[in-house]
């Protein structure tokens, strides 16, 4: 599929002075006040979105979609973040970020979010209560597969006597999609991240438990009776 809609690209700068990079796909239709802001999968970019923005066809939507931190164009250590709770607040200050430069309320943004990114972004409607208009989550990585045993307490180990450290993920285009032209792109994407820093793979862990315990306090979306008719 040809790419239908450009993006723009920019840098917003996050409260505590840091540069991400972001695409934004301007709506097609002047007027229209809605807004979808996309978060990609670990080790991705906000590159590897243009299909989603392509074939959902939505002219009169404004997207929105960042390169999180250590990822894509984003500067920094690839696969590092100070913490996941640095993440979410980046997610809070971006998805607020895109409802002011379209000049629309929480209230008229959906937030679509993948692997990684779902993870941080369930964690944010969960701590955060924030009042978007919807949420989907495809397939969150709430449980990330280590092919060693005791792997978890061995890298928290490790990770308390020698500090920050980094792990390769060996995650191949296959293992994510049937489409042959997508897993040829993600394996010969240069801007795959590969590595994660042990400080955020601990915090996916523990982040995910408390979510998954606690899932029943999200109430996103709203009931039928807030949806328009």
């Amino acid at each position: 599929m040809e790419n239908s809609r450009i993006p723009g690209e920019h840098f917003f700068t996050t409260s505590d002075n840091t540069a991400l990079f972001y695409r934004h796909w301007p709506t097609l239709q002047p007027g229209a006040k809605k807004v979808i802001v996309l978060f990609h999968r670990g080790h991705e970019h906000s590159g590897r979105l243009q299909h989603i923005v392509d074939e959902l066809a939505m002219p009169d939507t404004a997207f929105y979609a960042w390169d999180a931190r250590g990822h894509g164009q984003t500067s920094g250590p690839r696969g590092y973040s100070p913490s996941l709770a640095r993440s979410v607040q980046d997610v809070d200050e971006f998805v607020r970020f895109a409802a002011s430069d379209s000049q629309v309320g929480l209230e008229e943004v959906v937030v679509i979010a993948q692997s990684v990114g779902a993870v941080m972004v369930a964690t944010w409607v969960h701590d955060y209560a924030p009042a978007i208009r919807g949420l989907v989550l495809a397939s969150p990585a709430f449980k990330v597969k280590l092919y060693v045993p005791l792997a978890r307490p061995a890298l928290a180990l490790w990770h308390r006597l020698r500090g920050l450290f980094f792990i390769n993920s060996y995650v191949k285009g296959r293992y994510l999609t049937h489409d042959r032209q997508r897993v040829a792109s993600f394996n010969n994407d240069p801007l795959i991240t590969r590595a994660i820093a042990v400080n955020i793979l601990l915090d996916l862990y523990k982040t995910s438990e408390r979510i998954v315990s606690d899932a029943a306090a999200i109430t996103l979306p709203h009931a039928t009776s807030d949806i328009r008719r």
